[in-house]
């Protein structure tokens, strides 16, 4: 381990990166030659090929090569990026893998940043067949507000989206909590209906009012630059009068560096103990580096340690993942045995004809080579973590109850982390099916790949990972031992039944003891 990141720290020491791509002229309606986006289209197919250990996992050989023959004859004509990207997500999701995903050029992803686009209204939260109001950015509407359920938009159904836009969404094997929420998180709904569906004026949406009547209502696109007008308007008009504010808007004080950084920090990971002192929560939003985890992992468990706690409650559900070492980290201040990260972690080769077109290729390639060693399999091994058994910590171990926080959006190490812990004695896992998978996955080294004419970006993860070949390779993430699921009523209420759920159990618990 301590080699590896040496290595990793010297080699980026000695590469400067060049970020730069000229955006003058950019046009985001540019349209592409059929030529061109079908030789951006073989890269993308032979670097997927040569490189990705997991490309047949879950679909056969010879189902994906039908995916990638049925994306190419869709390049029929001239296509704007975002509707090559469309074709490329298509079938980059067929190889079942979250880490690998397309992403938009540097100069279209620098446009997303600073356009103010149109956008679909309504922010929903999807599960099974239903799909309810989350916010609505249209603030001046009082019918489709938070918790209402919507039962179809321009006449598709919540399961009729979910079957179609699901194509297009990446996921570890066969999970499909990870895909509700993608598309409940943010805008991506809005963004996915528009490639796919396309966007009008206005949208016709079927709704259940407060009576359970199914009603119907025509909603107009959300417009953010004609939002900001009114807005601007509302704030130097006064209210009814028509007149004008006699002293200038209030304006708050920027925040410091440091300031911006405190509130950083608080977003990311947080840890406090409740009033009797009994249950700590620890709130842990990422293992990425760079957010001091090391010690706030030191400081939370001997505060619990010097105040006698006897529950703790960890909360993973928005941890995407990040630095295996450092969930690893986590998991040894809780587990009670000794464990491995990996029965096996591998990559298939160390060249290929198309690695000018990965990012920083060379220095991927010498990570490669320090990490690994080629093994009578013909594959290239990550020994480290094959071999090696992590231990408890000794120092501030925790012994109490243990209750860990999940949803889809727990993946990467976050699946490690929970997995790993899954059925000790005193661990409860509650809430609902990680978006990572169980049994292994796909990642460690993730450079991007770049198109060569549309420039157009995918996450070409290297190394394959099985954490334990006991567990049953079933496409499915870490299941909850007690499920929280959503209901209208919850999310229209703001409920947090996840935490409502686990003080629930707790208390029992108590009740009991």
């Amino acid at each position: 381990m301590n080699r590896f990141h040496t290595s990793l720290l010297l080699l980026s020491a000695c590469f400067l990166f060049a970020c730069g791509t000229s955006e003058k002229g950019f046009r985001p309606d540019r349209k592409y030659a059929p030529a061109e986006l079908q030789k951006d289209y073989m890269v993308f197919r032979h670097l997927l090929e040569a490189w990705h250990p997991s490309l047949y996992w879950y679909t056969p050989k010879d189902s994906m090569s039908a995916y990638f023959d049925e994306g190419y004859a869709a390049i029929r004509d001239s296509m704007t990026e975002p509707q090559f990207r469309t074709v490329l997500s298509y079938v980059i999701a067929k190889v079942d893998c979250g880490h690998t995903s397309v992403r938009a050029s540097k100069a279209y992803a620098h446009y997303l940043d600073t356009a103010r686009l149109r956008q679909f209204p309504l922010v929903l939260k999807f599960w099974s067949d239903t799909m309810v109001v989350a916010a609505n950015l249209n603030r001046r509407d009082t019918i489709l507000r938070r918790g209402t359920q919507i039962m179809s938009i321009d006449g598709r159904t919540a399961q009729q989206l979910t079957d179609t836009l699901f194509n297009y969404i990446v996921t570890d094997g066969l999970n499909q909590t990870g895909k509700y929420q993608y598309l409940s998180t943010g805008l991506h709904f809005s963004s996915w209906y528009k490639d796919v569906f396309g966007y009008t004026d206005s949208f016709d949406i079927a709704y259940r009012d407060p009576g359970g009547i199914v009603r119907d209502i025509r909603i107009p696109i959300y417009d953010p630059r004609a939002d900001t007008q009114r807005r601007s308007l509302g704030r130097t008009l006064l209210p009814g009068t028509g007149q004008r504010e006699k002293g200038p808007a209030q304006r708050t004080r920027p925040l410091t560096r440091r300031d911006r950084k405190k509130r950083e920090l608080l977003l990311t990971r947080s840890f406090t103990i409740d009033s009797a002192g009994s249950t700590a929560f620890l709130t842990l939003n990422t293992f990425e580096h760079g957010y001091h985890l090391r010690g706030f992992f030191r400081r939370s468990f001997q505060q619990m340690k010097d105040r006698n706690v006897k529950n703790l409650v960890v909360d993973v559900r928005s941890n995407g993942g990040g630095e295996a070492s450092l969930s690893t980290r986590l998991t040894r201040y809780l587990i009670n045995k000794k464990f491995k990260v990996a029965d096996s972690l591998y990559t298939v080769r160390r060249h290929s004809p198309y690695d000018r077109y990965i990012n920083n290729g060379f220095i991927y390639e010498m990570l490669s080579l320090v990490a690994s060693r080629k093994r009578s399999d013909g594959k290239y091994h990550f020994g480290y973590f094959e071999r090696h058994y992590f231990k408890p910590f000794k120092e501030h171990h925790f012994d109490g109850n243990v209750y860990i926080l999940t949803g889809g959006n727990s993946f990467s190490a976050t699946c490690l982390f929970a997995g790993a812990l899954k059925g000790q004695s005193n661990v409860t896992i509650v809430g609902e099916e990680t978006g990572g998978a169980y049994y292994g996955n796909t990642a460690w080294m993730i450079p991007d790949a770049t198109l060569p004419n549309t420039k157009v970006r995918f996450r070409l993860p290297r190394f394959r990972l099985v954490v334990d070949r006991r567990r049953e390779k079933d496409g499915r993430g870490v299941l909850p031992d007690v499920p929280a699921l959503p209901t209208v009523e919850a999310i229209g209420k703001g409920q947090d039944f996840k935490t409502a759920r686990v003080k629930e159990l707790i208390n029992n618990s108590a009740g009991r003891n």
